[in-house]
């Protein structure tokens, strides 16, 4: 079975040699970084930015480019060992990762009741990401934050927000993806209420009186698995 490589790996990665190898493996596919951003369930500004950024920023996202670019955890990390100069073509037989995409009730599904996930704001010069433990209120998510916080973002913001859960030991593993935009939650008694839902409490602890809800325009999903 194909294993992932572990989180020092992941941190010894240099974020130059994977995004010549990503570049490399998307020209020999014929597809251009809208089509590849769009198969690995991300935005083309950010696919840009993890390239820069390199794998340790997001390792799940990189999970998804290498099954999209249908490439193994090893040969995005490290290149291929075996390959001979001028030769990019995979060795035969190999296993190659599945990217199976899911429905928008399978990605609620994942999403579950509640979490920690990632929000993502927009930035300059590039965008921003951060954690944050999140609830699902009925399709929509809130979280808890400071007014003036890092995650705080403005009120109708467009925003992302992603889930995700990567085994490294099975090379297994899904991503959910939402686009909408952020909205402030400033009713008393709806305050009260979203309080009271599973995992609303703020890890982070302190006063965190903002609520803010993230209305997704667009859910998409994919579940990774060896082929």
């Amino acid at each position: 079975m194909n294993r992932t490589p572990d989180l020092e790996a992941v941190r010894r990665a240099d974020p130059t040699d994977v995004a010549r190898r990503i570049v490399e493996r998307r020209d020999e596919l014929c597809i251009d970084d809208l089509t590849l951003a769009h198969q690995a369930a991300m935005s083309p500004a950010y696919l840009r930015y993890l390239l820069a950024a390199g794998p340790a920023f997001d390792p799940a996202g990189f999970v998804r480019i290498a099954a999209a670019l249908r490439m193994t955890w090893a040969e995005l990390l490290e290149g291929r060992s075996d390959a001979p100069p001028g030769q990019s073509q995979p060795v035969p037989g190999t296993p190659r990762p599945l990217l199976l995409h899911l429905s928008e009730p399978e990605c609620w599904f994942l999403v579950g009741t509640h979490g920690v996930g990632r929000v993502g704001l927009p930035g300059s010069p590039a965008p921003t990401v951060y954690p944050v433990n999140y609830a699902v209120d009925g399709r929509t998510i809130v979280y808890h934050t400071t007014p003036h916080g890092s995650a705080a973002a403005e009120d109708g913001s467009p925003l992302s927000f992603q889930v995700d859960h990567i085994d490294d030991r099975l090379s297994e593993g899904w991503s959910v993806l939402m686009l909408g935009s952020a909205h402030h939650v400033d009713d008393p008694e709806e305050e009260q209420r979203l309080s009271r839902l599973p995992g609303a409490t703020p890890w982070a602890g302190g006063d965190r009186p903002l609520w803010v809800r993230i209305t997704p325009d667009e859910v998409t999903g994919r579940r990774l698995g060896a082929g």
